[in-house]
C-alpha cells in the first residue's frame, strides 16, 4: 500500500469517529438531558420583576436591621447600608407607581399569603 493511501484511510476513520461522536452528543442532548423547569415557567411581566424586587428590598432592610441589632455592623455602616437601600426602594417604588398608573400601593407577595389569625375571643367573666 502507498502512503497516500494509508493518509485517505486515515482520515476517513477521524472522520467516522467524529461522526459518531457527534450522533452520540446529539442524542445523549435529546434523550438524556432535563429541560429546566424556568424554560416552561410562564413569563414574568416587568411588574412582576419589580414587585419581586421591592420585596427583595425590603427583605434585605428587615435583615440589615436585625444584624445591625444584634451587632455585626457599626452604626456609619448600618446608615450607610440603610440609606443606599431606601434610595434603591424610593426608585422602584416609583417605577411601579409610573407602570400601575398610580393605581395605589400593591401588596407584597408574602402578606397576600399570610393568614390572619381569627380574633381571640374575650375571656368569660361569671
Amino acid at each position: 500500500m502507498n502512503v497516500a493511501a494509508q493518509l485517505s484511510a486515515g482520515v476517513d476513520t477521524l472522520a467516522l469517529i467524529a461522526c459518531v461522536a457527534l450522533t452520540a452528543a446529539v442524542l445523549i442532548f435529546i434523550f438524556f438531558i432535563e429541560p429546566d423547569a424556568a424554560d416552561s415557567a410562564p413569563h414574568r411581566t416587568y411588574l412582576d420583576q419589580l414587585l419581586e424586587k421591592r420585596d427583595t428590598i425590603y427583605d434585605n432592610l428587615r435583615d440589615l436591621k436585625f444584624e445591625y441589632r444584634s451587632g455585626k455592623f457599626a452604626e456609619g455602616d448600618f446608615e450607610a447600608m440603610k440609606q443606599t437601600l431606601e434610595t434603591e426602594a424610593a426608585l422602584v417604588l416609583a417605577e411601579i407607581e409610573t407602570v400601575t398608573g398610580n393605581q395605589g400601593a400593591a401588596p407584597r407577595r408574602d402578606a397576600v399569603r399570610r393568614v390572619t389569625a381569627p380574633p381571640a375571643a374575650p375571656p368569660n367573666q361569671s
